[in-house]
C-alpha cells in the first residue's frame, strides 16, 4: 500500500519557505525598535503576514502527519490480518501433515489396507475396484489437501512479508513527517519567543492588523456570497448530516491544536472526523483524504453538512452550514468557530459525504 504523501522535493522547498519566514521574521523583530508606535501599519501588517504564513505551514504539515499517520494504521491492521492467514494456513498445514503422515504409518505397520490386501478380501471384480477407488480417493484427498495447504502457507507468508516491507516504509515516512512537525513547532516557539520580547503596544499592532486583514477578507466573502443574518439553528437534509453539523458547532470556542480530534481541542480535520463520527460515519483524520470521499458537490449545489475543502494540495476543511458560512478549526491560536466559505481564500472544492 503505497503512502500518498508529497514528494521530498515538496517538503524540501516548504522547509525552506519556512526558514526564510523564520530568516526574514528574525530581521523584522532586530529592526523594530521598542518605542515602534502602535499603529506602525509596515510593522504590523509584516508581522501579522508571518504569523498568518507560519500558522499555515504548520497546518499544513500537520496534515500531512495526520494522513501518514492514517496510512500507517491501515498498514497495520493488513499486516495483523496477514498474520491471521498465515496462523490459520500453519494450522491446516500442520493438519495435513499429521493426516498423511497417519496414512504412511498406517501403511508401514499394516493396520491400513493394501492394494493386495484389497484383491484377497474382496468376494467381486466390482467390490475390489470400489475399495481400490476408495484408497486412491483416500491418497488423492490427503495429497490435495497438503499441497492446497502448502500453497496457502506461501502465499500467506509472502503477503505478510510484503504487507511488513509497506508498514516499514510507512514508519520511516511518518517518522520523516512527524520530524518536521516537531522542527516546525521549534520554530513557531523561537518566533512566539520574540513575539514575547515586544512591547504591549506593538503586540496589540499585531494582533490588530491580523483582525483588520480578516475582517477584509470575510468583507469580500459577503460581497461574492449572501451570508445569513444571524448563526440560527441550522437545518441539514438529512439526519447524518444533521448530527455531524450540531456536532461541531457544539464545539465551538474550543482551541485549535495541531493533530488534536477532540473532546477538548481540534485541528480541522480532527474536527470533521468527530462530527460525523457521532453520526456513525468513520473519516480518515486527513482533509486530503476526506476531500477523496463522498460525492463532488458544485458551489452552487452547497447544503449543510457538506465537507469544504481549501487549499492546492489539500490541507484544511470545514463543514459547511448553508448561507455562505461554515463551522471550522481555523487555525494555531484560534478557536472552532463559524466563518465565512470565502474568509480563507484558496477554496478547492466540497464534497458530500451524508445526505
Amino acid at each position: 500500500m503505497a503512502l500518498h504523501l508529497r514528494r521530498p522535493t515538496a517538503r524540501r522547498t516548504a522547509r525552506r519557505a519556512v526558514l526564510a519566514l523564520a530568516g526574514a521574521l528574525g530581521i523584522l523583530l532586530a529592526s523594530v525598535p521598542a518605542s515602534a508606535a502602535p499603529g506602525d501599519p509596515s510593522t504590523a501588517a509584516e508581522a501579522a503576514e508571518l504569523v498568518a504564513a507560519r500558522g499555515h505551514d504548520l497546518e499544513a504539515l500537520t496534515e500531512e502527519f495526520n494522513e501518514a499517520r492514517e496510512v500507517l494504521r491501515s498498514q497495520r491492521a493488513a499486516a495483523e490480518a496477514a498474520q491471521a492467514e498465515l496462523d490459520r494456513a500453519t494450522a491446516a498445514l500442520a493438519e495435513a501433515q499429521q493426516s498423511v503422515r497417519g496414512v504412511a504409518r498406517s501403511a508401514w505397520t499394516g493396520e491400513g489396507l493394501t492394494g493386495f490386501e484389497a484383491l484377497m478380501i474382496s468376494d467381486s471384480a466390482d467390490e475390489f475396484v470400489t475399495r481400490m477407488s476408495t484408497l486412491q480417493h483416500v491418497a488423492g484427498h490427503q495429497g490435495e489437501l497438503l499441497a492446497r495447504a502448502a500453497d496457502a502457507s506461501a502465499a500467506a507468508a509472502e503477503a505478510q512479508a510484503r504487507v511488513q516491507a509497506s508498514v516499514a516504509e510507512a514508519q520511516r515516512q511518518y517518522d520523516a513527517v512527524a520530524a518536521q512537525q516537531r522542527d516546525l513547532q521549534a520554530q513557531i516557539a523561537e518566533y512566539q519567543a520574540m513575539h514575547d520580547r515586544l512591547s504591549a503596544a506593538e503586540q496589540q499592532a499585531v494582533a490588530a492588523a491580523a483582525a483588520e486583514s480578516h475582517s477584509a477578507r470575510a468583507s469580500r466573502a459577503e460581497r461574492t456570497e449572501p451570508l445569513a443574518a444571524a448563526a440560527g439553528p441550522v437545518v441539514a437534509n438529512g439526519a447524518a448530516a444533521q448530527i455531524a453539523v450540531d456536532t461541531a458547532m457544539a464545539q465551538r470556542g474550543k482551541p485549535y491544536v495541531w493533530a488534536a480530534e477532540g473532546p477538548g481541542s481540534f485541528d480541522c480535520s480532527g474536527l470533521t472526523l468527530y462530527a460525523f463520527r457521532a453520526a456513525g460515519i468513520k473519516l480518515p483524520h486527513s482533509s486530503r483524504m476526506q476531500s477523496q470521499m463522498g460525492q463532488p458537490v458544485s458551489r452552487g449545489n452547497l447544503q449543510p453538512g457538506d465537507l469544504v475543502f481549501f487549499y492546492s494540495p489539500v490541507s484544511h476543511v470545514g463543514i459547511y452550514i448553508g448561507g455562505g458560512q461554515m463551522v471550522h478549526a481555523p487555525t494555531s491560536g484560534d478557536v472552532v468557530k463559524v466563518a465565512p466559505v470565502d474568509a480563507l481564500g484558496g477554496y478547492a472544492g466540497a464534497r458530500r459525504i451524508a445526505a
